[in-house]
């Protein structure tokens, strides 16, 4: 258990082992040994948990030194302590701010913050098992019988259950400049979040409670961790938010470890918080605290009656908040951007028409009549083009302070095409973020979008029979012969399954439970890794875990570690020893000579090249050698025998073909193969007499699919070779084949264009439920019996018939 709680009465001390000497704060460096070494400090600063790649978490603290050594020669000094892993997770539910606790098995790293934070110039880092935290809390009030009841409870080791933190949160009107504090509030104003000078994005909002004062804060942080507020009236909290006094007002500013929740502001509405946190703490006191201000917001008429307006109500010359769902968009020019929308209504006034290529429109170019009369079409202009770009199609938006104008008003960028418009409505969204001006993506969860949805829901779909030619070239993708390839090569998928299914949306498979099949018609609008050799791996069908493929870095310098073993090494009986040359890189450089290992029984065979065990090469003289043996296993001396190389490198040399073992499931060794009456010494003999489990090269891949309602990502994993029409193992090995997969992603998914111009696919799709890295069941998705299909270059001809 890396965090030790003492028992009552009892210091950290306690528990130190008595080998364990403490050092003063101020006497730590760089270059201080720190074995058998423990600090001692009280916790001032305790930070969240922090998740990082690989499963891994972080948590930093601050901790002071209030009683110091004599030796010591400064006066209460602190330093930031960095926790990893287990031990982070540990003292995130076990120590609060206040403890004094003894920190044992640390190193010492350079303070990055050091000018910033005023704190030692050096980090306390604590991981893996040497590590341990000793911890007293604060000693309870005796008068207190609570407390002394808590303080009892305490056992010498605590267990793994998360303690959850007590927080203190301060009223509006009870500010002091110049503390950090934690709050909670009924918004009143917000700003959507803009890009500061630096790398953070910042946003403003106005809160109140229940003292009835308005405070300004302003936060600075990464777009994802701004709060998620829809509307005037949501509710927030915050927390570690810094006090200043400007211009006679109290301001909050973001400081150190800040966070915050958001609630829905209507009385009855969701207990569920936004955010973007992983972590985060709820208890019966926060909910009691939200009621209260969402019943006191109520009765001060804080919250709109009306969050936002429909089309149906639109007036000219208003500024609106519209809810609504993103149907297509296209770019106008670099300050303009099309946005299409709807929201089941349908406005009362005549609204701009926009005519824009149908090659630069992201979703559906064309809709029926009926249809059509109820879009709007929205132009966003300057900052919000930048956020426009990152909308799908499907997405349900709430769209702030958009101005409905009346009268002439022309398009920009307008083509000849289309005329200027007069006695219409146009819909525009300036620029800048005053008066709250922006977009916000909702999610579908969200009790607008619930709502949102029924109205749209009462709308007849459309008449799917009865097709015009725009529609049936949107559907088919089958573009006039008269346009042209430009050179590029044509593809288009098709299902080999023999399911008996009908097409359905991607919105119809994110509804439908797993374990089914689907059959979808959808265009690929991105796709993962996007340098396509990192989409290799090596697959072990035993233990079933995916590994990346070494690079030739890594291969090399395990090929040159290896060729530095040259101590005596005895062959085996059943082998016979002997020298080959290793042809220089060019003709004038020298040769080199190494020393092999034959079978006795493939020599008496006639077969000697058929099988060598290599000693003491690089990976480039092996690479060569390959070209005039069937097999090479590059091996290595031992304690005086033959071994194996690690199998981080490859085992085994065919050609230009490299095999690679699984270091879980394989007893390797060097052992002769069993080849009697075999033909061809293939890949599977040599592993299986070297103990080895062979591991399979396999593509896979992420691709993100998109049609009218929906976007889904979808992995490409067992069904790739033959989605592709070329095996793993070659494409690993030959160029041709790279390149024969690098065409066929540059023909699905081109780099220039909209995503609405890319080919439509047709597929069969399984559904599937897994576990993530975190251990949570989820939903996934692969594609399966689809393969690409290639025209003949005959097929261009201008009439086929």
């Amino acid at each position: 258990m890396p965090v030790r709680v003492s028992s009552e009465g009892a210091g950290p001390d306690a528990q130190v082992p008595a080998h364990l000497t403490r050092i003063p704060i101020s006497l730590i460096t760089t270059s201080t040994d720190c074995s058998n070494k423990t600090v001692k400090g009280k916790v001032v600063q305790k930070c969240p948990l922090v998740s990082l790649a690989s499963d891994n978490v972080i948590l930093k603290t601050v901790i002071q030194e209030e009683d110091p050594p004599p030796n010591s020669s400064s006066h209460n000094p602190s330093i930031n302590v960095i926790l990893f892993g287990e031990l982070a997770k540990d003292f995130n539910g076990t120590v609060n701010q206040g403890d004094v606790v003894v920190a044992s098995g640390f190193t010492v790293g350079k303070s990055p913050t050091v000018h910033k934070d005023k704190l030692h110039p050096c980090n306390l880092l604590l991981s893996g098992d040497n590590a341990y935290i000793y911890v007293t809390p604060p000693l309870p009030d005796p008068r207190s019988p609570p407390a002394a009841k808590r303080s009892s409870a305490l056992s010498a080791e605590v267990s793994r259950a998360t303690k959850a933190p007590k927080y203190t949160y301060v009223r509006l009107g009870d500010l002091k400049p110049g503390t950090v504090v934690n709050v909670y509030g009924v918004v009143v104003f917000f700003k959507q979040p803009f890009k500061s000078r630096g790398t953070d994005f910042c946003s403003s909002l106005k809160i109140t409670d229940q003292s009835d004062q308005r405070v300004g804060c302003t936060i600075f942080c990464k777009l994802e961790d701004h709060p998620k507020i829809f509307q005037v009236g949501d509710i927030i909290r915050l927390h570690r938010v810094k006090t200043q006094s400007f211009n006679n007002s109290m301001t909050l500013i973001t400081s150190f470890g800040f966070s915050v929740l958001v609630f829905d502001g209507a009385e009855g509405g969701s207990m569920e918080p936004r955010t973007s946190s992983r972590s985060f703490h709820i208890d019966q006191e926060d909910l009691r605290t939200v009621e209260e201000l969402r019943s006191w917001a109520a009765n001060q008429a804080l919250v709109p009656p009306v969050p936002s307006i429909p089309l149906s109500a639109v007036s000219p010359k208003a500024y609106f908040d519209l809810t609504c769902q993103l149907l297509a968009k296209a770019p106008i020019d670099t300050t303009c951007t099309l946005l299409r929308v709807w929201d089941g209504t349908r406005c009362p006034h005549t609204l701009l028409k926009v005519i824009v290529e149908r090659s630069v429109t992201e979703g559906p170019t064309s809709f029926s009549q009926e249809r059509e009369s109820l879009i709007a079409n929205i132009l966003v202009y300057d900052n919000h083009t930048e956020f426009a770009r990152q909308l799908k199609p499907g997405d349900f938006l709430r769209i702030y302070n958009l101005r409905a104008i009346p009268g002439s008003s022309k398009v920009p960028g307008l083509t000849s095409s289309q005329s200027e418009e007069v006695d219409h409505l146009a819909f525009h969204l300036h620029g800048g973020t005053a008066y709250g001006r922006g977009i916000r993506v909702l999610p579908e969860t969200s009790p607008v979008v619930q709502e949102l949805k029924r109205v749209m829901e009462a709308f007849p779909e459309e008449d799917k029979d009865e097709l015009n030619d725009s529609e049936m070239l949107e559907i088919w993708s089958t573009p006039p012969e008269s346009l042209g390839t430009n050179g590029s090569v044509a593809c288009s998928t098709e299902r080999s399954c023999g399911h008996d299914t009908h097409v359905v949306t991607l919105s119809e498979v994110k509804r439908s439970d797993p374990g089914r099949v689907h059959h979808v018609r959808v265009q690929l609008r991105s796709y993962e890794p996007r340098k396509l050799h990192q989409a290799l791996k090596l697959y072990c069908s035993k233990c079933k875990s995916m590994q990346e493929v070494p690079d030739d870095e890594l291969v090399s310098g395990l090929f040159s570690e290896a060729s530095k073993d040259s101590g005596p090494c005895s062959p085996p009986p059943w082998a016979l020893s002997g020298q080959v040359d290793v042809p220089g890189v060019s003709s004038g450089s020298p040769k080199r000579t190494l020393t092999v290992h034959m079978s006795t029984q493939l020599m008496s065979e006639n077969k000697s090249k058929e099988l060598i065990f290599l000693m003491g090469s690089t990976l480039e003289e092996t690479c060569r050698l390959a070209a005039g043996y069937q097999n090479i296993v590059p091996v290595r001396s031992s304690a005086g025998h033959l071994a194996l190389l690690d199998l981080s490198a490859p085992f085994l040399f065919r050609g230009r073909k490299t095999y690679y073992g699984c270091k879980h499931c394989s007893e390797a060794a060097v052992r002769e193969p069993w080849a009697e009456g075999v033909e061809l010494i293939d890949e599977k003999i040599v592993a299986e007499a070297l103990g080895v489990q062979l591991l399979q090269f396999v593509l896979l891949m992420k691709l993100q699919l998109q049609d009218a309602t929906d976007t889904l990502d979808v992995f490409l994993w067992r069904d790739a070779e033959a989605f592709f029409g070329v095996s793993a193992e070659d494409v690993a090995a030959n160029q041709e084949a790279q390149n024969s997969i690098h065409q066929t992603m540059e023909a699905l998914c081109p780099a220039e264009g909209s995503t609405g111009g890319h080919p439509w696919m047709d597929l069969c799709l399984t559904a599937y439920r897994a576990e993530d890295d975190e251990g949570q069941i989820q939903t996934c998705y692969q594609i399966c019996h689809s393969t690409v299909t290639k025209p003949f270059s005959t097929q261009s001809n201008a009439n086929p018939a």
